[in-house]
């Protein structure tokens, strides 16, 4: 049995589909990344696996559940994780999870368990009882995991689980995702805008764009699509004749211009970096510096919807997190 199943799953709103029958299987345990630029319909299927919106048409299911037909199962089973904070800051962190404990109706010995056992997964033990208004960011967010986990869920939604957070607080909770997955065999599904977030957690990656999956692979599978070296050129001059030129060579596979900056998907990059010199120089253009990597999921991403991933400027998410809990408890 998978732990998400899509079948031709569809939302418009008006004249816009921001879902366009989407199909996808996501089996047990697995950690599954969902990409996409900006109103691409990331947030939208995650709303309706959740059971925020209905569908169009289409069905799905999680954990083994009809999201129309069967929506308190479905809210029993699973957990979310907003991108938004939802915590009470008046509250210790362990009356937060008391509460929404008590909201699951789980039994006093069984929740007094199960608090102690999220919070010594996030690290949190020694701050149970300290408000969480004096939470550092990190804190918090490792609290909204635990208060996830507390009713332990089959399926477990990310929604931009790092936002906003350093990069040594990032890590911390990327290894707190991978032990929850591995340990409690967890399907987790989660959104993000960090490329190197998805390629470090997730065991497949769908890349959405339009309301429709345009690529679905492993991160390594996804990478292998560019075939070849990125050769990133600064210069100066005219580069039309030179763009032209480079784009007639049959090793070379993409050409993309950023301003001042040509980054070139070419077959053996490092051996034909002097080549690129002297062809520029034949065309007018002057090579500022030069720099050479193999193709990144960022890479691919662009290659894929023609455009950098950029932090979400606004989601349902944000309208409507406040009332999931009561949604969800009915």
């Amino acid at each position: 049995m998978s732990a998400i199943l899509l079948h031709d799953l569809t939302k418009k709103f008006e004249d816009v589909t921001a879902v366009d029958a989407v199909t996808l299987n996501v089996g047990y345990g697995e950690l599954f990344g969902l990409l996409g630029p900006n109103g691409a319909g990331k947030t939208t299927i995650i709303n309706m696996l959740t059971t925020l919106l209905e569908p169009t048409s289409g069905t799905a299911h999680v954990a083994g559940f009809d999201i129309e037909k069967e929506q308190d199962q479905v809210r029993r089973h699973i957990g979310i994780i907003f991108q938004e904070p939802s915590l009470d800051i008046g509250l210790t962190g362990k009356e937060n999870l008391n509460f929404h404990a008590m909201m699951y109706g789980i039994e006093s010995g069984e929740r007094k368990k199960r608090i102690a056992e999220v919070l010594s997964v996030v690290g949190l033990t020694e701050k149970a009882d300290i408000l969480v208004e004096k939470y550092s960011g990190g804190m918090k967010r490792r609290l909204e995991i635990a208060r996830g986990l507390i009713h332990y869920p089959k399926v477990l939604f990310l929604d931009e689980p790092t936002l906003g957070l350093d990069a040594q607080t990032r890590r911390k909770i990327w290894d707190y995702i991978r032990f929850l997955n591995i340990h409690y065999k967890m399907s987790i599904v989660l959104t993000t805008h960090y490329m190197e977030e998805a390629d470090y957690l997730c065991n497949r990656i769908a890349i959405i764009d339009q309301g429709s999956i345009i690529a679905l692979d492993t991160p390594s599978g996804l990478k292998r699509q560019l075939e070849g070296d990125i050769v990133s050129l600064v210069v100066s001059g005219p580069t039309g004749d030179f763009i032209s030129a480079l784009k007639q060579d049959p090793q070379v596979r993409e050409v993309t211009s950023d301003n001042d900056t040509l980054s070139i998907t070419i077959t053996d990059g490092e051996k034909r970096i002097p080549e690129l010199f002297v062809l520029a120089q034949a065309h007018g253009v002057t090579i500022i510096s030069v720099s050479l990597h193999k193709p990144s999921l960022e890479d691919v991403f662009i290659h894929l919807t023609g455009s950098t991933i950029r932090e979400q400027e606004g989601s349902l998410h944000s309208h409507v997190h406040a009332g999931m809990t009561r949604r969800m408890h009915r």
